[in-house]
């Protein structure tokens, strides 16, 4: 096991004492680079630079030459598991991803295989086992998967929605239906998420994109329920080191009791939601992660230094925070807006952590 020169991620994450608050950023390895869309344009698509190990682990590692992030994230995409089942998927430019063989009837469920990841999905595991060795243990690397409920909206879907239609008039109409194929994708995420630890991901992550879209009940039953099951079929431990997981609901301030219950070591928050009430409100019980809105990155730096340093006194003394925004990174933000945010994490965070805890 490679020993982490900077693990201060890893240690904010189990709520052990850190000396800064740490901070990553959702798709931090991606379109708002020069150097990215440069590789993505010589690979001709997106999912051209996903499905070729090296181009992954090179795009994956394109941030962290810029700026002081504690953590790399896989370079990939949340809906890999469906397109490996079978369902084709494609992007039309300006429109998002889509499927040529959506969810539709009760064969189609049946139907659908469980991947195995070292064979359908083999180009991801790849992938994070030649970032794991290029990263020389400098930071660490984050493995991540689409929870079995915004999954199972894009397969019935067929791709984005507006109004979710289609998976909210199955849920409603046939709920056994429904619990069918949220188990079967909460059963390949679990398999999915477990390969990419064997493969070096030293921390993982479920992203619940559309968890929020649903009432309180429908959430627990049709979402909530299903991030526990893939969280109870976890490997955390490997070599003897823990690693650590983090559920994050987009709009799901609502219930954050509820997903702290799950058994994830952290929670990450949007940008509507209060830190400082988050961590009242969770207590002990879980880390937080977050949870700057995007759009103050459009902002000049010393405005940007500003929010920064609101979120680090709410959240307040002690560890157990990762800086991240409320939501990914949008595709026109100056990097020098995000090496501002990270400089300011980095400079500003450092008195929340002078107290013995």
């Amino acid at each position: 096991m490679t020993t982490l020169k900077n693990d201060t991620f890893i240690k904010a994450l189990l709520k052990q004492p850190t000396d800064y608050t740490p901070i990553w950023m959702m798709r931090q390895a991606g379109r708002y680079l020069p150097e990215y869309r440069q590789v993505r344009e010589q690979a001709g698509s997106f999912m051209a630079v996903c499905t070729n190990p090296e181009l992954a682990c090179e795009v994956t590692l394109q941030p962290l030459r810029r700026f002081a992030f504690d953590a790399a994230i896989l370079f990939s995409d949340i809906l890999t598991i469906p397109d490996a089942m079978g369902l084709g998927l494609y992007f039309t430019e300006g429109e998002g991803p889509k499927f040529k063989n959506p969810i539709r009837t009760a064969t189609d469920i049946e139907k659908l295989p469980i991947p195995d990841p070292e064979i359908e999905l083999r180009y991801v595991m790849d992938a994070v086992r030649l970032i794991r060795k290029n990263l020389e243990g400098s930071v660490p690397l984050i493995g991540f998967s689409g929870s079995p409920w915004t999954l199972a909206t894009y397969m019935i879907e067929g791709g984005s929605s507006k109004n979710f239609a289609k998976v909210k008039g199955l849920m409603y109409d046939q709920p056994a239906l429904m619990h069918q194929l949220l188990d079967k994708i909460a059963q390949s995420v679990a398999a999915y998420l477990n390969a990419q630890i064997a493969a070096g991901a030293q921390a993982v992550m479920l992203f619940d994109t559309w968890g929020g879209m649903l009432s309180g009940d429908d959430y627990r039953e049709f979402s909530l329920y299903y991030a526990q099951q893939v969280r109870s079929l976890l490997k955390t431990e490997i070599d003897g080191q823990r690693i650590p997981t983090i559920l994050f609901t987009k709009g799901g301030g609502l219930w954050l009791e509820d997903m702290a219950a799950t058994g994830y070591d952290a929670l990450g928050l949007d940008w509507q939601t209060d830190i400082g009430q988050a961590r009242a409100r969770v207590g002990d019980k879980v880390a937080l992660q977050g949870n700057l809105d995007p759009m103050a990155l459009y902002a000049k730096p010393e405005v940007i230094t500003e929010k920064v340093k609101t979120i680090l006194q709410k959240y307040g003394n002690g560890s157990g925070h990762v800086f991240n925004l409320g939501h990914g990174i949008l595709p026109d933000i100056n990097p020098e807006h995000v090496k501002a945010m990270v400089d300011a994490v980095h400079e500003h965070s450092r008195i929340y952590h002078s107290i013995p805890q």
